[in-house]
C-alpha cells in the first residue's frame, strides 16, 4: 500500500471537504431536526461514488461502498446541540468562518467533521482500489445527543446491519481511543405536604427533604470505583425541579436528575442501588428510577429506550486497534493511545452488541458543546487519509 500516494490523494480532497462541511455547518440540525443535513449528506454521498445510499425510518442515511464479504462501520452523529447564549459566540455558529487552517460553526468538530472524513475517506478506497475483499457504511445518525447509541440500536435490530467492527469518528485530539465511560440518567423524587409558607411547620418540606439528599449523592461521588485505563466513576445533579401551589406555599414534591458516569466494572444496576441505599434517601423513602427516551425522531418514529449507555473498551491489541494503528503509523507517525472522556454511539455499537469499535476523528473534545466551536483542515485530510487506509490493513492481518 502506497501511503504517501494515500496522503496525497486526501489532501488533494482538503478543498472539497472544506466545502462540505460548511454547507453542513450552514443547516441547523439540532437533534430530531437533521432532514435538511441528511438529505445534504445524501447528495454528497451519490457526487462521490457511493454504491448505495439509503435513508433508513428513523432518518438515518447510510452509504455503502464495495462488494466484498467483511463489512467496516464508519460512524458519524449529525445532529449537533444547541447554540446555547448567542453573546458568547464570536461569529454567526450557522454562517461559521473558514480560514487558511480552520472551519468555524456549530458541528464543526462535534461532529460533522467526522462525517465529512469518512465520505472522503470512501471516495480514496474506492479511486485507489482499496477496498478489495470489504465493504464499508458510512453511517450519518440521528438524536446521538439526545441518546447516544439509540441510531445504532435501530440499525442493528431493524435494519439487521452488523459490521464485523465499527470506526466511531468523533474527535480524538488526533488520537487514537479504544473506550469510553459509560453513562446513564437517574431520577431521585421525593414527596412532601404542602401549607402556607407563613406558618411551614404545619407542612412537610420537599425541598428540604432534597438538600439532605443532594449532599449524600455529592458525597457518593468521593466513593465510586476507579479503573487503570478509563479513570473514576462519577456522578453529579444536573438539574432539579419542584411542584408548589404557590410562592408562598411549601413544596410537596422535589426531584434531581444525576448524571452518572460507569467505568470499566460498574452497571446500571449497582448504580441504582448505591444511591437507594443512602440514608437519607431510605429515610424520606425516595424514589430511584431510570430515565426513558421516547422522543420522536424527525420522521416521526418512535424507539424507546433506558437512558444507559453502556461503558465499552476495545484491547489494544485488538485486530481493529492494530488496523488503525498501522494506518496512522504508515503516514504520520507513532499514535497516542487514549479514551474518550465523554460518551459517543459506541455505547450501543460495542457496549450493547458487542461489535467492536476504535475512535479516530477530527478536531477536538474541547471543542464540543462549547462557544465559537472549530475544527482544522489539516484533521479532515489526515482523518480521510487514515480511513482509507484501514480495510486493507485489517484484511491484511486478519
Amino acid at each position: 500500500m502506497d501511503y504517501s500516494q494515500i496522503k496525497d490523494k486526501a489532501e488533494s480532497y482538503k478543498e472539497d471537504m472544506t466545502l462540505f462541511l460548511r454547507d453542513l455547518i450552514r443547516l441547523p440540525g439540532e437533534s430530531c431536526g437533521e432532514k435538511e443535513v441528511v438529505l445534504r449528506i445524501q447528495e454528497e454521498m451519490k457526487k462521490v461514488g457511493f454504491d448505495e445510499v439509503v435513508i433508513d425510518p428513523m432518518g438515518n442515511v447510510l452509504g455503502f461502498m464495495g462488494e466484498g464479504e467483511t463489512l467496516i462501520g464508519y460512524d458519524a452523529h449529525i445532529d449537533t446541540v444547541a447554540v446555547g447564549n448567542k453573546d458568547n459566540w464570536n461569529f454567526d455558529p450557522y454562517q461559521g468562518y473558514e480560514t487558511y487552517e480552520e472551519i468555524g460553526g456549530r458541528g464543526a468538530s462535534d461532529q460533522l467533521g467526522g462525517l465529512v472524513s469518512a465520505v472522503y475517506g470512501a471516495k480514496i478506497m474506492k479511486d485507489m482500489n482499496l477496498l478489495v475483499g470489504s465493504k464499508i457504511v458510512v453511517t450519518g445518525t440521528v438524536q446521538e445527543e439526545d441518546c447516544d447509541g439509540l441510531c445504532w440500536q435501530y440499525i442493528i435490530n431493524e435494519s439487521k446491519i452488523k459490521p464485523e467492527f465499527v470506526v466511531v469518528t468523533e474527535p480524538t485530539d488526533g488520537n487514537i481511543y479504544r473506550g469510553q465511560r459509560g453513562r446513564m440518567e437517574i431520577r431521585v423524587e421525593v414527596q412532601g405536604i404542602s401549607c402556607h409558607g407563613s406558618a411551614p411547620e404545619r407542612g412537610d418540606n420537599a425541598i428540604y427533604k432534597m438538600a439532605e439528599i443532594v449532599t449524600e449523592v455529592k458525597n457518593l461521588n468521593e466513593k465510586l470505583l476507579d479503573n487503570d485505563f478509563l479513570g473514576k466513576g462519577t456522578l453529579a445533579v444536573s438539574q432539579i425541579f419542584f411542584s408548589s401551589p404557590s410562592r408562598c406555599a411549601v413544596a410537596d414534591m422535589c426531584a434531581i436528575s444525576v448524571d452518572r458516569r460507569l467505568t470499566d466494572g460498574e452497571t446500571y444496576q449497582m448504580a441504582l442501588q448505591q444511591i437507594s441505599d443512602l440514608e437519607s434517601v431510605k429515610k424520606y423513602e425516595a424514589k430511584v428510577t431510570m430515565y426513558k427516551y421516547d422522543r420522536p425522531s424527525y420522521t416521526g418514529l418512535v424507539y424507546p429506550t433506558d437512558c444507559y449507555f453502556p461503558t465499552w473498551v476495545i484491547p489494544g491489541d485488538h485486530e481493529a486497534t492494530k488496523a488503525m494503528v498501522k494506518a496512522f503509523k504508515g503516514m504520520y507517525g507513532e499514535p497516542k493511545v487514549d479514551k474518550w472522556t465523554f460518551s459517543t454511539n459506541g455505547v450501543s455499537i460495542m457496549g450493547r452488541y458487542e461489535i467492536p469499535c476504535i475512535g479516530f476523528g477530527p478536531g477536538k473534545e474541547e471543542q464540543a458543546h462549547a462557544p465559537n466551536e472549530k475544527t482544522w483542515k489539516a484533521d479532515l485530510v489526515q482523518c480521510a487519509a487514515v480511513y482509507a487506509a484501514i480495510p486493507k490493513n485489517y484484511l491484511a492481518d486478519k
